[in-house]
């Protein structure tokens, strides 16, 4: 049996949450691999709602154990948080469901403060974070600064680090005209979490290795989507950390061989949350339509999400670089009801007739694209529910088709409903 990689092949918010819990009840490990406490996946279990930011989506179903990568950057208080939720939903959370990496550097208020200090200054031009720290938790990681989980267990280590990355974020706050973070007082709040937190702490890549070893299914659960990948996305609005698949290797600790099945998943239409270039936004009463339909507010941020007509050339790209070898759609009862569909199949840029079959990289050039649209018919009956080919409208077949021949992916599963069995598996992706 194939191990997993589930991924987003647009800017986030593709359904994965349900996807993933589909595909939790068939593997034995779940692991988060990347990210922070923004994923926001919602899973719907026998009526029952859960949100999840952090943990793996595997950590609400009984016999599976969730692990958290060396990857993910973990806001100590936020984690404990989501854990009492989750257990005052009847999840059971313990040290025998869930492994977090000790390698894994924590989010910290200093973070928070230096995120929000940023996007206030950069005005017009503000990324649109989610304002959690996560990137400047990052750029402490790759800056060799970091404070790590697993330095919790000693407290000189722990009051050194402190006061170094204190030390350094505070010279830029006060340049802000911010208040400086105290390093006494984050000390002190790690040390009152320590003992709940390092229960829980442990080697991802040695835990890995043995569950491969006993040949157990392990699912890598992917956060945002590959257009927001920190080199692969529309930088310079994008995460803080790699969303493709390979990531899954180097964020878990295991070798790029054991990744197995890369899944995509994929809207039948595309959202984005935040700002930065969407060339198939709709501005319209279309646009407004798959909105409420979709529901489309973000699970972490409650933000209205933009919404638009599918591109096939983005996600054609994101299959490229992420090495998607099938996709998931989602949300087609969305598109119900349309009478007629688009689908972009190239861009138009500074007025030029060249038409570009790919997304370039530049911040400018992409900002000035302009979609050149497929047109099809849509269909009047609902999609919402569908288990089988045969409950779908003949021109929902071949809008599904036309979308698998220009982004050169099959659909492996089809989803109609926020609801887990409403569901159209083609392949087994675990089968690989």
């Amino acid at each position: 049996m194939a191990n997993v990689a589930v991924i987003g092949a647009q800017w986030g918010d593709e359904g994965k949450g349900k996807i993933v819990d589909w595909l939790s009840s068939r593997a034995d490990v779940v692991v988060r691999f990347q990210g922070g406490h923004n994923a926001g996946h919602t899973l719907v279990i026998d009526g029952v709602e859960y949100k999840l930011s952090l943990l793996p989506s595997g950590i609400v179903r009984p016999g599976k154990m969730s692990v958290i990568g060396n990857g993910v950057v973990i806001d100590p208080a936020h984690l404990l948080k989501e854990i009492d939720l989750l257990r005052s939903q009847g999840a059971e959370i313990t040290p025998q469901t869930l492994l977090v990496s000790e390698s894994a550097a924590l989010i910290l208020p200093v973070h928070q403060a230096v995120d929000a200090a940023r996007e206030a200054l950069r005005g017009a031009q503000k990324i649109g974070t989610t304002g959690r720290g996560i990137g400047p938790a990052y750029e402490d990681k790759v800056a060799r600064r970091a404070v790590r989980l697993g330095d919790l267990a000693s407290e000189s280590t722990l009051a050194d680090k402190l006061d170094a990355l204190v030390a350094h974020h505070n010279v830029w706050l006060a340049a802000a005209g911010q208040p400086a973070a105290d390093a006494k007082a984050i000390y002190a709040d790690l040390l009152a979490m320590r003992d709940q937190l390092l229960a829980f702490s442990g080697q991802s890549w040695r835990f890995l290795a043995a569950a491969r070893s006993d040949n157990k299914r392990i699912l890598f659960e992917g956060a945002q989507g590959v257009m927001l990948d920190i080199d692969h996305g529309t930088y310079p609005f994008v995460t803080s950390s790699n969303t493709v698949a390979g990531q899954a290797a180097t964020g878990a600790g295991i070798g790029p061989t054991d990744i197995g099945f890369v899944l995509g998943i994929t809207k039948a239409y595309t959202t984005r949350v935040g700002s930065g270039p969407f060339p198939t936004e709709d501005f319209g009463a279309d646009g407004d339509r798959m909105g409420e339909r979709g529901r489309e507010f973000g699970t972490v941020t409650g933000r209205k999400r933009r919404c638009g007509w599918f591109d096939a050339v983005m996600v054609r790209q994101a299959g490229h670089v992420a090495g998607i070898g099938g996709m998931a759609l989602t949300k087609l009862d969305v598109l119900d009801g349309f009478d007629m569909l688009k689908i972009c199949v190239g861009y138009q840029c500074d007025g030029s007739d060249k038409i570009l079959d790919y997304f370039p990289s530049d911040m400018g050039a992409q900002a000035a694209c302009k979609p050149v649209y497929e047109e099809m018919p849509g269909w009047q009956d609902s999609t919402f529910g569908a288990r089988s080919w045969a409950d779908l409208p003949a021109n929902a077949v071949k809008y599904i088709r036309r979308v698998e021949e220009l982004t050169k992916m099959p659909v492996t599963l089809l989803s109609t409903s926020p609801e887990r069995d409403d569901t159209i598996l083609v392949k087994d992706p675990f089968e690989g």
